[in-house]
C-alpha cells in the first residue's frame, strides 16, 4: 500500500500505526519531531493508536538549533 512522507510516496506492505511507521525510519529519538498527518497535527501520545490508512499523507518536521 503506498502513502506520501513529506510529498514522496512510499510503500509498505501493510496497514501500521504511525508509532510503527516512525519505527522504520531508523531515528535515534524522536525528539523535536512533529508529525501531520493529512493536515492535522498528531500528538505524540496517539501515535501508537493512530492507523495509516493507504493514500495517507505525512508531514514530518524536525527543529533544529542554531543561529
Amino acid at each position: 500500500m503506498q502513502i506520501f512522507v513529506n510529498n514522496e510516496p512510499r510503500e509498505i506492505s501493510q496497514a501500521i500505526t504511525l508509532e510503527q511507521f516512525m519505527n522504520t525510519l531508523g531515528l535515534r529519538t524522536f525528539n523535536g519531531i512533529a508529525v501531520a498527518l493529512d493536515e492535522t497535527v498528531v500528538p505524540r501520545s496517539e501515535w501508537a493508536s493512530r492507523q495509516l490508512p493507504a493514500g495517507s499523507h505525512l508531514i514530518l518536521i524536525q527543529a533544529t538549533q542554531g543561529g
